[in-house]
């Protein structure tokens, strides 16, 4: 595969719109610049250290052979094991791992926890396979990307599609093959095999915590806040859950089937019991109905897409009404937008402080797994708050000290601590 070319922060293109690797290597192009970063360690950080494509063939129920694409790339490891999540989705690309391979970089760096990033997925249909299908996928897709696996080499974690099921397979299958139990290679487990307390939640209160402390920012308060949800899957319903819970007024959410909008306010817990029982919010009585592309351009405070990427784009991001984007979805807002977005002086809490909440506490899971010592909820709440406070603090001093949208001060930051640790660990050859 060709390499990539470099495209400047000032080049609006299709590309860059369309292609979520480029998207994000446009902020990190900006950053980069910002850093005055030696051409050479740009040119490392610019590139992914391994790209693994694989066969994933299995029996499906009816006696047919079928054959799956699997990817699996690390993207940096200088600050430690390769984290990230793995998915099981018809639109999974090489390109689009690559780019959330890359996220988990600078995620990680920008809440300073000593790993790398990386990515994973399978190009299937999930909702057209049966559990014992799910279960050969993941089982063998495993097999063929354990080599890079490990607790000290790289630790897939549940993404779209996967869930703590998937990881009991993924830690069985990597544990049958080492011969003895290893907790530590994937986290996102159940807690009765070495999950953390809190962990399931993580993401979704992450988006809760950066969220108050933006309001506060700006002069307001979570009670009383009007907002509105992409996405009621785990991440955006905890989120809504819980910023309801402080008072706010949820007054739009979607998925997949509807999306439901009450200026009033919509009754998050009757929502999580409707859709509960009926695995979507299609259907639910109590709350009028909008197009799906309205939701992002609801009358609200703050607007939460926590469903895909490139949602928000230079087409609709003029219309969006909201005072702050918390994005708890990857790459939900193309880097044509955010030019758009700063000219409307829309605070965005970018994606990879938003939804860091999940890789912390997944980085707390780890360490639990490793030291054999599991910590009480109350004390991973605590330290997840302290860790995001903390690097929300960091991001708004960066983006005051180089006048720069909070997105490419979460970069600055990011990129920063990669490249430190490049320049004292030097170059192998």
């Amino acid at each position: 595969m060709s390499e990539p070319a470099i495209i400047r922060p000032d080049k609006q293109t299709f590309l860059a719109e369309e292609n979520p690797f480029e998207a994000m290597m446009e902020r990190f192009d900006h950053a980069a610049k910002l850093l005055n970063l030696d051409r050479g360690l740009y040119k490392v950080l610019r590139n992914p250290e391994k790209q693994i494509i694989v066969s994933v063939p299995i029996v499906r129920d009816s006696g047919e052979v079928e054959v799956y694409t699997g990817y699996r790339v690390l993207y940096n490891t200088s600050r430690g094991p390769a984290k990230g999540g793995i998915r099981f989705d018809l639109n999974v690309t090489l390109e689009e791992v690559k780019a959330l391979a890359a996220w988990m970089t600078w995620k990680c760096a920008l809440v300073n926890i000593p790993f790398g990033g990386a990515k994973g997925g399978v190009v299937c249909d999930p909702t057209t396979m049966s559990m014992a299908e799910l279960e050969k996928v993941t089982r063998r897709y495993t097999s063929s990307i354990i080599e890079i696996l490990g607790p000290d080499s790289d630790v897939p974690a549940p993404d779209v599609n996967t869930n703590e099921r998937v990881m009991a397979w993924i830690m069985d299958t990597y544990s049958m093959h080492k011969r003895h139990t290893v907790t530590a290679v994937v986290t996102g487990k159940p807690v009765e095999m070495g999950g953390s307390l809190g962990r399931r939640e993580a993401t979704g209160r992450g988006c809760m915590i950066v969220t108050r402390e933006a309001l506060t920012k700006l002069g307001m308060t979570l009670k009383g806040a009007r907002v509105a949800v992409q996405g009621f899957g785990n991440v955006g319903s905890v989120a809504a859950d819980l910023m309801a819970k402080e008072g706010a007024i949820i007054v739009a959410v979607s998925d997949k089937s509807a999306a439901l909008h009450n200026p009033q306010g919509l009754d998050v817990q009757d929502l999580l019991t409707w859709v509960k029982e009926h695995r979507q919010l299609s259907g639910y009585p109590k709350a009028g109905t909008i197009p799906h592309d309205q939701l992002l351009t609801v009358d609200c405070d703050v607007l939460v897409p926590a469903a895909t990427e490139n949602v928000i784009t230079s087409k609709n991001a003029r219309h969006i009404k909201a005072k702050i984007i918390c994005e708890g979805a990857n790459g939900p807002t193309s880097a044509a937008a955010d030019k758009v977005l700063e000219d409307k002086g829309v605070f965005v809490i970018p994606d990879i402080l938003a939804n860091a909440g999940g890789v912390t506490v997944s980085y707390f899971e780890w360490v639990q797994d490793r030291g054999g010592y599991f910590w009480d909820e109350d004390t991973v709440n605590r330290r997840l708050e302290a860790i995001l406070v903390r690097s929300f603090g960091e991001v708004m001093a960066m983006a005051a000290k180089h006048k720069v949208a909070n997105r490419i001060a979460s970069y600055i930051v990011a990129v920063d601590r990669v490249a430190a640790m490049h320049r004292l660990r030097g170059m192998y050859a």
